[in-house]
C-alpha cells in the first residue's frame, strides 16, 4: 500500500475518461487528487483550494489550456503546470513551456512516465520552495537589524550602508580585523535589487598566486597542465550577483591590472579562452590596510583604488563604540543559547567594557562562546573571563613617549607593562610557563623570578 502524500493534484481534461484514469493512476501513488472539465472549472478550485500540481490537456471547450495557464500566472498562483497533449499539437505544449509549464507529456502515455514527470515536477517545487525559505532566511539573518550597535558610530554606518544598498555603484569596506566587514558586504547584497542572485565571496589572500587568475575568471579546458575540463570562475559564478572580494590589499600586482580591465570593459575571458564574455556585477571589495600607505607605496594601483573606492565604508573597532558591548555580548549569547537574555555580573561586564579589543567584535564572540563550553551556566562573572579581560592592559595604541605634566613613578609604569606581557604571554600559551618564557626571549628561570615578583601564580610547568 502507497504511503499517503500531502501533495495535491488537479487534473484538467474535457475527457471523462483521461481524467479517471489519471485519478486512479495517482490516487494510488498516494496523492490527493481531485478533478475538473475544463480551464474555467480548475481556475476556480484553484483560486479557493491550494494544490502543488496543475495536470492539464491543452486542448478544452470554453477555457483550454494555454488561457489556463496564463490566468495561473496572472494570477501568481503558486502551482506547477504539467501539460498533456495529443502528437499533433505539441507546438502549442511548447508554447505552454514558454508560458512557464514545467514540462508536457504526449498521448498516448505510459503510466509510469506520468509517474515519474509528476515524481519530478513535485520535487521542482518543493526544491523552489526550500529556496524561497532559503533566501528569506538569508535576508533575514543579513538585514541591518543584525548590525548590531547603538552608538552614534554604528547609527551612521547603517544609515550609510542602507542608502548604499539601493545603488549598484563598487564598495570598498575597510576596518580592522573581526570588525565584520564581510557581515556589512553580505547585508548590502541582501538588501539590495541583486538579492536573489549568488552572493560570492573570496578571500584574495588565501589563494596561491599562481592559481588566482583561475580562480576568478575560469579556465578552458587545456589552458595549462591539469586543465582537463572547462572551469567557470568567480566572476561568471556571481554573474547577474555580488562578488565580494577579501583582503582585496593582497592581490598581486599582475592581477590588480587585470581586475582593472575588467571593472572598465564589464567583461572579462577565461585563462586560456579567445572571446571575451560580458559581466553584470556588483563588486564590494574589503581590507583592514591603510589605502593611503598602499597606494604611496606602490603595493597598490592607485586608479584600481578609485575604481573601487565609489563609496567607501569604514567600520569602526570595538574599542571606539564601547557602549554596544553590552548589546554585542547579550546577541552572541542569544545567537548561541537561543536564550533572551545575558547572565552576567556588574563587575565583569566593566571590566569587559574598559577592555581594549584588540581582535574586535571577532574576539567577543570567541570569548563567549569560549565562557560557554567551559561551563559558564548561571551567570559570567569575573572568575570565568580569561586573565587578560579581568588585568587592566596596557593600551598599546594609546602608549606615548610624553611624560605627563603631573610626572609618572616610572618604577610603577614600566613594572604595569612588564605583568601585562608577562600575563598576556601566559595567556597565549595556555598557562604554560617555558613556552611563554620563550615568547617573551628571557630565560625560564627569569620567567619565574619575573612572575614570582608580582605575586603571579604558577600553572604547568611543562
Amino acid at each position: 500500500m502507497k504511503k499517503t502524500s500531502n501533495n495535491r493534484i488537479i487534473i484538467v481534461d474535457d475527457e471523462v475518461s483521461m481524467r479517471e484514469l489519471l485519478v486512479i493512476l495517482l490516487k494510488r501513488e498516494g496523492y490527493y487528487v481531485e478533478e475538473a472539465g475544463d480551464g474555467e472549472e480548475a481556475l476556480l478550485k484553484l483560486e479557493k483550494n491550494y494544490f502543488d500540481l496543475v495536470i492539464s490537456d491543452i486542448q478544452m471547450p470554453r477555457m483550454d489550456g494555454i488561457k489556463l495557464i496564463q490566468k495561473i500566472r496572472e494570477q501568481e498562483i503558486d502551482v506547477v503546470v504539467m501539460m498533456i497533449t495529443a502528437f499533433s499539437t505539441t507546438e502549442q505544449a511548447v508554447e505552454a513551456m514558454k508560458l512557464g509549464a514545467y514540462d508536457y507529456i504526449t498521448k498516448p502515455f505510459k503510466n509510469d512516465e506520468i509517474r515519474l514527470v509528476v515524481r519530478n515536477a513535485l520535487e521542482s517545487k518543493q526544491l523552489r520552495q526550500e529556496n524561497r525559505t532559503l533566501r528569506r532566511a538569508l535576508g533575514q539573518r543579513f538585514s541591518f537589524d543584525m548590525l548590531v550597535g547603538k552608538s552614534s558610530a554604528m547609527q551612521r554606518l547603517i544609515s550609510l550602508i542602507e542608502r548604499v544598498a539601493q545603488s549598484q555603484a563598487s564598495v570598498l569596506v575597510t576596518g580592522e580585523s573581526g570588525t565584520g566587514k564581510e557581515l556589512v558586504a553580505r547585508a548590502i547584497h541582501f538588501n539590495s535589487e541583486r538579492k536573489e542572485a549568488p552572493f560570492v565571496a573570496i578571500n584574495c589572500g588565501a589563494i596561491p598566486e599562481n592559481l588566482i587568475e583561475s580562480e576568478l575568471f575560469g579556465h578552458e579546458k587545456g589552458a595549462f597542465t591539469g586543465a582537463d575540463q572547462r572551469k567557470e570562475g568567480l566572476f561568471e559564478t556571481a554573474n547577474t550577483g555580488t562578488l565580494f572580494l577579501d583582503e582585496i590589499g593582497e592581490l598581486p600586482a599582475m592581477m590588480q591590472v587585470k581586475l582593472l580591465r575588467v571593472l572598465q570593459e564589464r567583461e572579462f575571458r577565461r585563462v586560456g579562452g579567445t572571446r571575451n564574455l560580458p559581466l553584470d556585477i556588483r563588486l564590494i571589495a574589503a581590507s583592514n590596510k591603510n589605502f593611503d600607505d598602499e597606494v604611496r607605496e606602490g603595493r597598490f594601483r592607485e586608479d584600481l583604488f578609485y575604481r573601487l573606492n565609489v563609496i567607501g565604508v569604514e567600520l569602526p573597532p570595538l574599542r571606539k563604540r564601547q557602549e554596544d558591548i553590552p548589546l554585542l555580548l547579550n546577541h552572541f549569547y542569544r545567537k548561541l543559547t537561543g536564550e533572551l537574555s545575558l547572565p552576567i555580573s556588574a563587575e565583569a561586564l566593566q571590566r569587559l567594557t574598559e577592555y581594549d579589543w584588540p581582535g574586535n567584535i571577532r574576539e567577543l564572540e570567541n570569548l563567549v562562546e569560549r565562557c560557554l563550553v567551559l561551563g559558564w551556566k548561571k551567570e559570567l562573572t569575573v572568575d570565568c573571563l580569561p586573565v587578560q579581560y579581568v588585568t587592566p592592559q596596557l593600551k598599546v595604541r594609546d602608549f606615548s613617549h610624553e611624560i605627563p605634566d603631573g610626572g609618572l613613578d616610572l618604577e610603577c609604569y614600566l613594572g604595569t607593562i612588564e605583568k601585562n606581557l608577562l600575563l598576556n604571554s601566559l595567556e597565549r600559551c595556555q598557562g604554560v610557563r617555558k613556552r611563554a618564557a620563550k615568547l617573551l626571549g628571557i630565560s625560564f628561570r627569569s620567567m619565574r623570578y619575573r612572575l614570582a615578583k608580582y605575586g603571579i601564580g604558577e600553572e604547568d610547568e611543562s
